[in-house]
């Protein structure tokens, strides 16, 4: 699906944007679907805004907010639908460079409009023995650590983004600095990972990574190493 241009571009830079992998029938329907699960949800505790002192550095200490929900197959269809979309597939098996692609997780950002919380810069790993694994995001990111870096992250943009209200900024170039130390903090529980992610079935985890519901899902292809014993059954 990518040319050879495209490809080269995406492994100098780390990143690449690509059109028209969803129509615009879809692209509606995914946005509809979008605003009725938070509506649903509401009222649970959706409050997903980064700590530490480099978020009050970047916010000058003012109030904001950005609302996730994660692992959005579990709560509508339409988003099983886009996981499973031929265009996209295509476009990242050509990116990674394998036909087993298998999914880490989805989640999803919603910023309210003047008050909508920054992601500080951070880098994001992930991956499984023996696996690709694609992390499907609307919105923003987190770490993930791996021995390998055979992951991708695919960002769906429900509106259009800018830099004055919170489009996605990368390094072009810094995926081969390598993992790099991490800033980020513990508090109340929760870790914020920053510095000053699909899964591959080819690579092996660190030890106490996250775990999600559906993890492993096979997206294309196979996952020759997924363990069928009996007394496995329920790992995810």
């Amino acid at each position: 699906m990518l040319t050879k241009e495209q490809k080269y571009f995406y492994q100098e830079n780390g990143f690449i944007k690509l059109d028209n992998i969803f129509s615009d029938n879809e692209m509606e329907n995914m946005s509809r679907e979008y605003d009725r699960v938070f509506d649903r949800k509401k009222s649970q505790s959706l409050e997903a805004t980064w700590k530490g002192d480099l978020m009050k550095k970047e916010t000058g200490g003012a109030p904001v907010s950005v609302l996730s929900i994660h692992n959005l197959q579990f709560h509508s269809a339409v988003f099983t639908k886009v996981l499973n979309n031929e265009r996209l597939l295509d476009a990242l098996e050509d990116i990674m460079g394998t036909p087993n692609i298998l999914l880490h997780h989805t989640k999803a950002h919603l910023k309210p409009p003047e008050k909508g919380a920054p992601f500080v810069m951070h880098q994001s790993q992930t991956a499984k023995n023996g696996e690709i694994a694609v992390r499907i995001s609307v919105g923003t990111t987190t770490t993930f650590p791996s021995r390998s870096t055979l992951c991708v992250a695919v960002f769906i943009h429900m509106d259009d983004t800018t830099p004055e209200n919170g489009g996605l900024a990368v390094y072009p170039g810094s995926h081969k600095l390598g993992p790099l130390e991490d800033k980020g903090v513990l508090e109340k529980g929760m870790h914020y990972h920053c510095i000053d992610q699909l899964m591959s079935a080819e690579d092996e985890p660190l030890p106490n990574t996250n775990s999600y519901p559906g993890q492993g899902l096979v997206l294309r292809g196979e996952n020759i190493f997924r363990n069928a014993a009996v007394t496995s059954r329920f790992d995810n």
